[in-house]
């Protein structure tokens, strides 16, 4: 059965022995780990640690509660360091609007321009957004149809009206914190398995309480779309699989 975590965060400092992780998701079956970058500053670690595993893919994003750590000037200098290494990376992500973290207006204006140049520039080079929309969906949805874009609505937490208009173009990722949320059980019920991806956003968001999260646990998610879409796990992964090089290819 082949897996794959399409969103989680290798660089982060939880992840004290990144070997056995990975080590961990090869023996469950992950045959794709796509690390993204929230915080440009983690750039360079997560470069070397597409180059040390080979499962990793990498995307490069900058996640909205830190667009006020750079200037305009940086946040360019961000866009042309994408632009160089865009035979490097597989998508922009994550990126996106985040109100609830951010609760200033101007700051989420800024934010709002930001979003934009990064999906010009995802326009620009081909290639696919993740996007993060956490108590700002329809913002989000309102920008993305701005654009003719492959587009991944990681953790998309909108109600059914939002899901419903966008269920048949955008794809959607299930965490495997699905086996807490009715939420994204039902989500798995409205959309079909041709617009689903797997994800753990790992360390954060486990299935299982006191444990870090990590790409092996994708498994779960597989598990419980499975069960709601009433299809063996190998049906449901080999779907996920196809969707994942449609959106990749």
């Amino acid at each position: 059965m082949i897996l794959i975590d399409v969103h989680c965060h290798l660089d982060q400092k939880e992840y004290t022995d990144l070997d056995k992780v990975i080590e961990n998701a090869k023996k469950a079956g992950v045959k794709k780990v796509v690390t993204s970058i929230a915080n440009p500053k983690n750039k360079e670690k997560s470069f070397e640690i597409k180059k040390k595993y080979d499962v990793v893919e990498l995307m490069l994003g900058l996640h909205p509660t830190h667009v006020k750590e750079l200037t305009d000037k940086e946040i360019e200098e961000y866009l042309n360091f994408i632009r160089k290494n865009k035979s490097k990376i597989i998508g922009i992500g994550e990126i996106g609007l985040d109100y609830h973290w951010i609760k200033d207006e101007k700051e989420n204006e800024r934010c709002k321009l930001v979003f934009e140049k990064l999906l010009r520039l995802a326009k620009e080079l081909d290639l696919p957004v993740l996007i993060h929309s956490w108590d700002a969906e329809e913002d989000c949805i309102n920008i993305l149809e701005k654009y003719n874009l492959k587009v991944i609505l990681h953790c998309f937490s909108g109600n059914m009206e939002l899901i419903f208009r966008v269920k048949d173009k955008y794809y959607f990722t299930v965490p495997a914190s699905i086996v807490k949320s009715k939420h994204f059980r039902k989500l798995v019920k409205w959309v079909d398995l041709s617009h689903l991806l797997t994800e753990t956003d790992s360390p954060y968001l486990s299935p299982y309480e006191g444990k870090l999260n990590e790409p092996a646990f994708v498994s779960e998610s597989v598990r419980k779309i499975a069960e709601e879409k009433k299809m063996t796990q190998e049906e449901v992964a080999n779907n996920i699989w196809l969707n994942y090089q449609n959106i990749f290819s």
